[in-house]
């Protein structure tokens, strides 16, 4: 197994707050990486705008770092010229399916073989505060002074109504899931969503450490994630929320497969 320690960028500052969730994706992120033995030149990580995507600029590997909500098209893009690299879409829940909802939408539909990690923190975190797509309906927050009246958006039964080849939910905080769904998901082969639950310790005081804990469940393990509807019915259960490989596609036809390319590796 390679070290942890070769994705480590040295003298990086990292510019999250003290205690923020992102810190254990990044740690979690590494570790697949280095259990699955891949090399900084293998991977990719793309991100847009925010603080989940300032992930790149703290793990030693190929970058790009794009415009708000502008992901998904790149890192299909870059999939599409160099198939042998391992993309890492990654960003947060505003990013993704806010500013990005329409690529997050249409991504599933095409399924590039592409791994679209989202920090879903339920909050605009960069900006001070502000509801996002997910935000829970009556949260008070820095704009939302009576509290989000709005339905938050399920990114989970989107990606299972629109069958995306592999859906999975995630808590940082449960570091050994958290791992394995990385894992498993870069070996997948199609487009693989992993949303995982992360706090946000300074603009999110509803959805703290101990309220995952609380409203959260792991799958069991004779759970059948091929189901599709009652993948779809745990999808759309929002008042516990199901943790684990929650569909999976594996017979879907890759984008990549489909399009003309210039060979020039």
């Amino acid at each position: 197994m390679f070290s942890v320690k070769i994705y480590d960028i040295s003298n990086s500052d990292i510019a999250w707050c003290p205690g923020c969730g992102n810190f254990g994706i990044l740690n979690e992120l590494k570790t697949a990486f280095s259990e699955l033995e891949l090399s900084p030149n293998q991977v990719v990580i793309v991100s847009g705008i925010g603080q989940a995507a300032k992930m790149p600029q703290y793990v030693n590997v190929n970058m790009f770092n794009g415009l708000h909500g502008r992901t998904l098209p790149v890192a299909t893009a870059i999939k599409l010229v160099n198939p042998s690299l391992i993309v890492i879409a990654e960003s947060g829940d505003g990013c993704t399916y806010g500013e990005g909802g329409n690529h997050f939408i249409h991504t599933i539909r095409k399924n590039p073989n592409i791994v679209n990690i989202v920090h879903d923190n339920m909050i605009y975190g960069l900006t001070k505060g502000q509801a996002s797509p997910t935000t829970p309906k009556g949260v008070k927050t820095t704009l939302q002074f009576d509290g989000v009246f709005v339905d938050p958006f399920n990114p989970i039964a989107v990606a299972v109504a629109l069958n995306a080849s592999f859906v999975a939910r995630t808590f940082m905080g449960y570091t050994d899931l958290t791992i394995e769904l990385i894992k498993k998901a870069i070996k997948h082969r199609g487009y693989s969503l992993i949303d995982i639950l992360q706090p946000c310790v300074t603009f999110n005081k509803y959805n703290t450490y101990q309220w995952y804990k609380e409203n959260t469940y792991i799958l069991p393990e004779d759970y059948d994630p091929t189901d599709r509807k009652t993948a779809f019915e745990i999808a759309m259960d929002t008042e516990k929320l199901a943790l684990g490989l929650i569909y999976l596609n594996e017979s879907k036809e890759v984008y990549e497969d489909f399009q003309p390319r210039i060979e020039l590796f």
